[in-house]
């Protein structure tokens, strides 16, 4: 079996998602167990206990779950979509635990003034950052207020100089990985979700470039949080495996005696509520109670991984370079049985 390097994994001659690889662990590790393994972080100028950041879509982030993904060392990004946004301030404040704001192309400067006046990081949430507009938005936001912006989504790192030299400090990276995102399907448009942060990762290290990296879909489980931060990715969006839990807007629903929440992709029906071209699903996922379980579960899986790479921090982890690719019987073999 052959061991692949970072740059080799990069070089593959198929685009690969989380599933199409695993971590190998090739040394003795001195790490006695998960909780001597520190994965606190940076990012943005904010400190993670935890390094998740939600994805703003209507059915994850509204304010509470913001609050809440706060007080649990994470990042909540407030979508933009529902009356969250109005909710924001209180007496020209903004509502205490909140740090990261969606906004459209369209935002007018008012509400962008109150986003710089309490220094909360902007996000301009539109599907495809190759595009003159979102660029040039970027650019606008940069010049007039001292704030952090965070653009998306790539597919690879082709035009991440271009987002840099706009003024991009961030970029969320993934195009039609989403469990709810038909964007490949409909447009043709994507690669796989490791490959995309890999390509991303390198133009970045290569062009000695400034801007820090969101591997944004395609994740399911705590192994492919690993996974994508041992990629390059510096921090993690969640959407799907932060839905349906408590915290999340929209009501509980009772369903053939078990209890759900609804999860929509951001270019659905749903959301647009007209007649344009669709790039989303909807769909109902379980309950799963407080999101804090959801990110505890991913704090110690994360850990674990780490573990066993011999990593006591994230930065061991960005500079371990052993992977394997799996054939598809590999994969399922790993699979728990019922």
């Amino acid at each position: 079996m052959k061991i692949y390097s970072r740059k080799e994994l990069n070089d593959y001659f198929l685009s690969l998602t989380y599933d199409d690889i695993s971590l190998i662990p090739t040394e003795i590790s001195r790490v006695k167990s998960r909780n001597d393994v520190n994965i606190k972080s940076a990012f943005l100028g904010i400190e993670l206990g935890v390094p998740v950041v939600s994805s703003p879509m209507d059915t994850v982030t509204g304010i509470t779950m913001a609050k809440e993904l706060s007080a649990s060392g994470c990042i909540g990004i407030v979508n933009r979509f529902d009356s969250s946004l109005n909710e924001l301030f209180s007496d020209g404040k903004v509502v205490e635990g909140i740090q990261a704001v969606s906004v459209s192309l369209t935002a007018d400067d008012e509400l962008l003034e109150k986003l710089a006046a309490n220094k909360l990081i902007i996000c301009i949430d539109t599907a495809n950052a190759n595009n003159a507009h979102v660029l040039k938005k970027c650019e606008e936001i940069k010049k007039k207020y001292k704030v952090k912006v965070i653009v998306g989504n790539i597919a690879h790192g082709g035009t991440l100089k271009q987002l840099v030299d706009a003024g991009a400090d961030a970029v969320r990276i993934g195009i039609g990985g989403g469990s709810v995102c038909t964007t490949s399907v409909q447009t043709g448009i994507g690669i796989g979700q490791v490959s995309s942060v890999l390509d991303s990762y390198f133009a970045r290290e290569e062009q000695k470039l400034k801007i820090e990296l969101i591997a944004d879909g395609g994740i399911k489980s705590p192994g492919d949080v690993a996974k994508a931060l041992s990629a390059g990715a510096d921090v993690v969006m969640l959407g799907r495996m932060l839905a349906g839990t408590k915290e999340t807007p929209g009501e509980v629903i009772k369903y053939s005696d078990q209890l759900w929440k609804k999860y929509r992709g951001s270019a659905s029906f749903g959301v647009k509520m007209k007649g344009e071209f669709i790039e989303g699903e909807e769909t109902m996922v379980p309950y799963k109670g407080t999101v804090k379980s959801v990110v505890n579960a991913i704090s110690d899986g994360l850990k674990s991984s780490m573990s066993y790479l011999n990593c006591e921090s994230l930065k061991d982890l960005k500079v371990k370079n052993s992977f394997a690719v799996l054939s598809t019987s590999s994969y399922l073999e790993r699979l728990p049985r019922k």
